[in-house]
């Protein structure tokens, strides 16, 4: 299985999985961007996978499939009119073509119906998990996004994240506001750094390395906790730190 990260729009990834032949797409915003992708590739499209309902994730699907009746797998949400499957936390979606098995979780807290596909050593997130950050919580509650976090930071961490956006260096100057002692986060920051100036992805990457960076997914290492009490004056409440911290980050400009 090969993975190719398609921009997209103002900063958006649509993620294309292929084998050489047949090809799935991870929350197509444009038609154009995966049409274009597909013929250069030589790619028939076998399905699209979608993670939420936000139009940056799904503007092209009805593009795609009036070229192809190709099945649409999202989660049960209304505002999403091109379903074909409708996904829930903990189903098996399996691929005859290209060869591949992914597992659905329901991580909500970007939105009240957002999931994430797990498989092929991917994590397919969308808005959920960032590189160095985490999605703002639209329709969600601080309870529920942790939730989504702690579940997926359970996964193994030589796991590639495959995220929505392009936030990292962004994402990286918060970061460094809050854990700036993190030897990971610099070098992390260093390599966002050398990647954009070469105007390259900085995605995937391996959920190890946001472990040990992101503090989104580090509200119980004493680095954060201490930055929560000096600045917020918070203490062991987890779900208090975590809403601080994506309170601070909503702010930061």
């Amino acid at each position: 299985m090969q993975l190719v990260p398609l921009p997209a729009l103002a900063d958006n990834y649509i993620w294309l999985l292929h084998d050489g032949r047949d090809a799935l797409i991870v929350d197509p915003g444009q038609a154009d961007v995966v049409r274009r992708a597909l013929a250069i590739h030589g790619l028939k499209l076998r399905g699209i996978l979608l993670t939420h309902h936000h139009a940056d994730h799904t503007a092209g699907v009805r593009e795609l499939v009036s070229d192809d009746a190709v099945p649409v797998y999202a989660p049960p949400d209304e505002r999403i009119a091109t379903t074909t499957h409708a996904v829930r936390d903990g189903e098996t979606l399996q691929f005859a073509q290209p060869h591949a098995t992914f597992t659905v979780l329901d991580v909500r807290g970007h939105t009240r119906s957002h999931v994430a596909y797990v498989g092929e050593g991917l994590l397919l997130c969308g808005d959920t998990l960032f590189s160095l950050g985490c999605g703002r919580m639209f329709e969600g509650t601080p309870a529920q996004m942790l939730a989504s976090l702690d579940r997926l930071s359970r996964l193994p961490p030589t796991t590639q994240v495959c995220a929505g956006h392009e936030y990292t260096a962004a994402n990286g100057r918060f970061a460094d506001t809050v854990d700036p002692a993190n030897a990971s986060l610099q070098a992390r920051r260093r390599e966002v750094e050398r990647l954009r100036a070469k105007c390259l992805p900085t995605l995937p990457v391996s959920l190890g390395s946001e472990l040990a960076s992101n503090p989104f997914l580090r509200v119980d290492s004493p680095s954060v906790a201490d930055w929560c009490r000096r600045e917020h004056a918070i203490g062991s409440d987890r779900e208090a730190r975590f809403a601080a911290l994506r309170g601070a980050k909503d702010g930061f400009s």
